[in-house]
């Protein structure tokens, strides 16, 4: 009996493979951060989805604006696509409604706007690594991934440790490399709608979590404007956050042309001196959180 799975493997690049997977396990994106993350070019990279799309791997929708006329076409995993990722990871097939239920879930979903936005933020980081020899985005986990039992520990801790399922749920995880360092860093992504208050509680969560690892990451509030983050800041000096904590804005990386690679970081307890991603490895080699050198 012909295997669809087996037949299409030979016409997959590389670059196939990791956008099956990132639409996998992030849900949704769109054409413009594939074409930036994945492509030297946009035009080569809506050539090369329309095969993806053609040979039934990759799924797409194209939501109305409400002011009319319509956003780029949005992709998701198809059925194929979803078995192919499976096999490669050697997982239980997916359901055989596994891709129309993502495709409704994210043509109907209110948190559309929310996923889009952190996974440009992810998106924005392997874009820049594809132009910049040394820079690699090593690790992407989504929400889900981040919930999981054993996900931030190694083979060598104790059962307890690997058995032990974090309460915070960041919007993702990414393990960034650049000139040599590496930092393993948590994002949040704020839209504007939840109180200042809310996203502080969240790190009760990540204390927890660190001090069950053993371990010390910075967490980033990738907030959507100036005004936003001076409010979080003024908070953050009052509360004397528990873990390292940085802080930047978007409005402030488009204008700019920078992205959260560059230096758009300001750590909580410090001045309004902006780091480089990269920067922050400091947090990860000293749990005092020392001073950081500027970019």
């Amino acid at each position: 009996m012909d295997d669809p799975v087996l037949r299409v493997q030979s016409q997959l690049t590389d670059r196939d493979r990791v956008l099956l997977n990132w639409l996998y396990d992030h849900g949704v994106l769109t054409s413009f951060q594939i074409a930036h993350a994945l492509f030297p070019s946009l035009d080569f990279c809506q050539r090369r989805l329309r095969t993806l799309h053609r040979l039934r791997l990759v799924g797409r929708f194209r939501p109305q604006r409400a002011d009319g006329g319509s956003y780029p076409y949005h992709y998701v995993i198809d059925q194929l696509g979803a078995e192919v990722v499976a096999a490669a990871r050697d997982e239980r097939p997916p359901r055989r409604d596994h891709a129309r239920a993502e495709r409704r879930r994210w043509t109907s979903s209110r948190s559309l706007a929310h996923r889009l936005g952190i996974n440009g933020f992810f998106t924005d980081l392997a874009g820049y690594a594809r132009t910049r020899p040394g820079a690699e985005l090593r690790r992407w986990l989504p929400e889900s991934a981040c919930g999981r039992a054993g996900a931030f520990t190694s083979p060598e801790d104790p059962g307890l440790v690997r058995a032990y399922q974090p309460r915070v749920r960041p919007d993702g995880y990414g393990l960034w490399a650049e000139d040599g360092a590496e930092v393993p860093v948590f994002v949040e992504y704020d839209s504007g709608g939840e109180q200042l208050s809310v996203l502080l509680g969240k790190l009760v969560g990540y204390q927890e979590l660190f001090a069950t690892i053993g371990r010390v990451w910075p967490v980033l509030f990738w907030l959507h404007s100036a005004a936003r983050e001076r409010n979080l800041r003024r908070l953050l000096a009052e509360a004397s956050p528990p873990v390292p904590i940085a802080t930047g804005t978007r409005d402030h990386a488009t204008a700019t042309g920078l992205s959260p690679a560059d230096a758009v970081w300001a750590i909580a307890h410090g001045d309004s001196q902006r780091y480089r991603l990269v920067d922050l490895a400091a947090y990860v080699a000293d749990q005092r959180h020392p001073p950081l050198e500027a970019a």
